[in-house]
């Protein structure tokens, strides 16, 4: 069973940066990290869940919502096992419950971390 841990989140000032960071271990006999997609998720109280970010098991492609765009970098240590979330230039709407996933395909549900909590405010 893939186990995921996120920590890094925090409350922070608009304008403020967190990095968030996502430990993977566990994985199934024959598989490793670098076969696992990795994505961000988040999801705010009252909200649907959006997908903030996708990097791809290389680490070449990133994907990002228009939300965050220009803000957040997702990256990945395939040595670490552990996937990344610069998030830059936060606001209020940034506020959420964050959530990272390991899936090996675009579209599978994968496995899932309990989240941290992200609170932008002054």
């Amino acid at each position: 069973q893939v186990q995921l841990v996120e920590a890094g989140g925090g409350l922070v000032q608009p304008g403020g940066s967190l990095r968030l960071s996502c430990a993977a271990s566990g994985f199934p006999f024959g598989f490793r990290f670098t076969h696992f997609i990795m994505k961000w998720h988040r999801q705010a109280p009252g909200k649907e869940r959006e997908l903030v970010a996708t990097i791809s098991t290389s680490g070449t492609i990133e994907k990002y919502a228009d939300s965050v765009k220009g803000r957040f970098t997702i990256s990945r240590d395939n040595v670490k096992n552990t996937v990344y979330l610069q998030m830059n230039s936060l606001k209020p709407e940034d506020t959420a419950m964050y959530y990272c996933s390991a899936a090996l395909s675009e579209k599978a549900y994968g496995y899932w971390g309990q989240g941290t909590q992200v609170t932008v405010s002054s």
